[in-house]
């Protein structure tokens, strides 16, 4: 599928001179990513991405709220059944509730497997359910592999006030 929309990211202020870097998630990995993956995760919604980055078992951390306009393919669509299924994508790869553990243990979690399929298979990111406390099955999420200023696959910081220094 072709995604074509305006996305949302709450992340950690110290990427604000770098906001679709995507490099704290290629140090660390992430729910769909390993560590050396750069990834890009964003919320369809400005509330979901509020709550991506602070659940309610945790108190509120500076944020830096972005809006990007993406325009991106080929993306996989997990909330299509039929897509899951010609992929084999079950909701353990998906929902994959001890995934930060699992990396941790030095495993590697069923989401991030699906994440490196995905990404052999030539998709440039995926839309998903938001899997974090708090959320409902409106909460939707983007995370991109591959992203650029250009299509096939861009994103665009919306900054038209230019309040990101180095932007």
């Amino acid at each position: 599928m072709r995604f074509q929309g305006i996305v949302y990211r709450a992340h950690n202020p110290r990427w604000s001179w770098l906001p679709t870097s995507g490099e704290g998630a290629r140090l660390y990995g992430g729910r769909f990513n390993r560590a050396g993956v750069p990834a890009l995760y964003s919320s369809l919604s400005l509330m979901t991405a509020v709550r991506e980055v602070s659940p309610l078992r945790h108190p509120m951390q500076p944020t830096l709220l972005c809006a990007y306009e993406v325009d991106a393919e080929p993306v996989f669509d997990a909330l299509d059944m039929s897509q899951r299924k010609a992929f084999g994508v079950t909701d353990e790869d998906l929902v994959c509730p001890n995934w930060e553990r699992e990396m941790l243990d030095g495993t590697i979690p069923a989401s991030q497997k699906l994440a490196d399929r995905l990404i052999a298979a030539g998709y440039v990111g995926m839309r998903m359910s938001s899997f974090t406390q708090g959320t409902g099955p409106n909460d939707q999420n983007l995370v991109l592999w591959r992203w650029s200023d250009r299509l096939p696959s861009r994103v665009l910081l919306i900054d038209d006030e230019r309040r990101l220094a180095s932007t």
